[in-house]
């Protein structure tokens, strides 16, 4: 019987307030990080009308300028507008940041403490983590999401290079698909919302948005007649950022990841240094999942790993294709375990995690981008001889 269903998934753009947050966290982790590398970060932050504040713990031989840091980010964002209250020169900065504990870092540093098991790192928290990969698009990512991401990343380039005047830094996207069997089919619904300048008139909004952005980035044979364009559906959108809403670091994690459609561990990544496994475990689920599928083991792959805090090896590894494996889902996860180390020392060495890259991974998606060493598709022709070694040929 055929199935049919219609999926959604939504993107938020660089200038929404929880985006904001993120992205100051995620530049101060890169400029301890820039420092000293062994930084250990924790940082939140919060924005509200004119103010940020930073809170959190870290622990760095960095001497850092966080106030600077701070309006630089939000400066980069683009929040330089005369007519917003949020503005990078006139904000006002909050610094609440502490040392880590030293009950956490004596679980997390490689050394061998009273009531810890062995001396090696272990994991800066418990957790469980999810990774996740589909042959969907190029990117082998959910095509919801994807797309979503397209629209607001697009929106942000005209916005930057000054291609018009009104656009302003807060915006979302989304996109719902119906599937059909099991892959995508129709574009059935795109939503954009995006904070303008006043006095703009919606129809130029939604004109503009409609030929410039929607029709530029979706794929043309994925739209018809059924498909329902709605664009600052309130019919204004002036007021936004943290003027019109309170901003928090971690509060966009399906944003984040795979729009929904994988499941989730809780976990938030921003501001974290890759000690944390809710983040370093989250990215190496994603670098094995995508390795599965572009090895052509599975068509969509998820994997879950879960870690006690101060213990270095996860306590459980699960793997699951969704019936669309060439071979058993034991078979596979024999395979990953062989190919791929786990431990939270392991992970920093495989992805070479300790350096200033958390920046480019805020907004759009931590997932989905080439340039990311969790993106790359580099253990391929290892799983694939693994799998051979176990029992079973992979099919060309």
């Amino acid at each position: 019987m055929s199935q049919k269903f219609i999926f959604s998934s939504e993107s938020v753009g660089e200038g929404h307030p929880d985006k904001v947050s993120d992205f100051i966290s995620d530049s101060v982790l890169d400029a301890c990080l820039e420092q000293d590398p062994k930084s250990r970060v924790a940082c939140e932050t919060l924005v509200k009308s004119n103010q940020v504040v930073l809170g959190g713990e870290i622990t760095t031989k960095a001497k850092l300028n966080y106030e600077q840091i701070v309006r630089d980010a939000v400066r980069e964002i683009g929040y330089v507008n005369s007519d917003d209250i949020f503005h990078a020169d006139e904000i006002f900065v909050s610094n609440f940041l502490t040392r880590q504990s030293p009950d956490i870092a004596q679980g997390v540093d490689d050394r061998q403490v009273e009531g810890k098991e062995t001396a090696e790192q272990g994991a800066g928290d418990q957790g469980i983590m999810f990774g996740y990969a589909c042959d969907e698009t190029p990117e082998l990512m959910p095509s919801a999401i994807m797309y979503s991401h397209r629209l607001g990343a697009e929106l942000t380039r005209i916005r930057k290079a000054g291609e018009v005047s009104w656009l302003r830094p807060d915006a979302k996207s989304q996109v719902s698909i119906r599937y059909e069997d099991g892959k995508p089919k129709v574009i059935t619904a795109v939503v954009i919302s995006t904070q303008h300048a006043e006095g703009v008139k919606h129809s130029e909004i939604k004109r503009y948005l409609t030929e410039n952005v929607i029709k530029k980035v979706l794929p043309a044979e994925m739209m018809n007649e059924e498909t329902e364009i709605l664009i600052n559906p309130t019919g204004k959108f002036v007021v936004g950022g943290p003027q019109g809403d309170c901003g928090l670091t971690g509060r966009k994690i399906i944003v984040d990841t795979y729009g929904g459609w994988s499941r989730h561990g809780g976990g938030a990544f921003s501001g974290k240094d890759p000690s944390k496994v809710d983040r370093s475990a989250a990215y190496m689920c994603r670098w094995v999942a995508k390795n599965v599928v572009a090895a052509g083991l599975a068509g969509k792959a998820e994997l879950q790993v879960a870690y006690a805090i101060g213990h270095p090896r996860p306590v459980s590894i699960f793997v699951d294709t969704f019936g669309t494996g060439k071979v058993s889902d034991d078979l596979i996860r024999e395979a990953v375990i062989e190919v791929f180390g786990f431990k939270p020392s392991e992970i920093v060495e495989q992805l070479d995690l300790l350096r200033p890259i958390y920046r480019r991974t805020t907004n759009y998606g931590h997932f989905g981008k080439d340039d990311l060493p969790w993106e790359q598709t580099n253990r391929v022709d290892a799983l694939k001889k693994a799998v051979e070694k176990h029992g079973a040929a992979v099919s060309a």
